[in-house]
């Protein structure tokens, strides 16, 4: 049982809320960066969803897209983290971060399913549920992490949980490797939540 009282816990969870929601006020990308990100972001999933790009296309989905980002900018833009310039950033994530995340998803998938195809034929599954620490706080990042997780064969993420201002994943292992939580978690997050945190806080 611990020691600490319970309204001094109550009152702990209070403050690293508060640090935590100012620190992300502080990194909060501004209105105008928020709108150019979304637009972009859904127009080129127009161009690749309608795979049309006559300009009368082009023109009916830069103006319908602009309309949404300008309305509902903050879905997809208030987690990530600030840093650099507006056209730095775009550059960054377009050429470098959503290449580097596939690239890095695709070893994953790859690597994952040889582990669960040697696992299957040998039949030396240890299967359980371990709890692994995540230095992410941006709800964005957590979900994308907890969803790259159980894409990968032999991982499957049952539940988040947030208390004292850390986030702790619960995750199925198909193969429990090891009952240490930080070599567990480093063997399961990989470099998926490195890449998470250079885009969300």
């Amino acid at each position: 049982m611990s020691r600490v009282p319970f309204y001094l816990r109550e009152r702990l969870d209070e403050i690293r809320q508060r640090v935590l929601f100012e620190t992300y006020e502080a990194q909060k990308l501004p209105k105008c960066e928020q709108i150019i990100l979304t637009w972009i972001a859904l127009f080129s999933f127009w161009i690749v969803i309608s795979g049309n790009t006559r300009i009368e296309n082009l023109f009916i989905g830069g103006i319908t897209t602009l309309v949404i980002s300008l309305l509902m900018y903050e879905m997809l833009t208030d987690d990530i983290r600030q840093s650099g310039h507006i056209i730095e950033k775009i550059l960054y994530i377009g050429f470098f971060a959503i290449p580097q995340y596939l690239f890095i998803m695709a070893f994953r998938l790859i690597e994952s399913n040889f582990k669960v195809a040697k696992h299957a034929l040998l039949m030396d599954i240890s299967p359980g549920i371990v709890k692994i620490k995540t230095d992410l706080h941006s709800d964005t990042g957590i979900t994308i992490l907890a969803n790259s997780i159980t894409l990968t064969p032999g991982t499957l993420t049952l539940d988040v949980n947030k208390k004292l201002g850390e986030t702790y994943l619960y995750v199925h292992w198909i193969n429990v490797e090891t009952l240490n939580r930080e070599v567990a978690g480093e063997k399961i997050k990989g470099d998926i939540e490195r890449w998470l945190k250079k885009i969300f806080w």
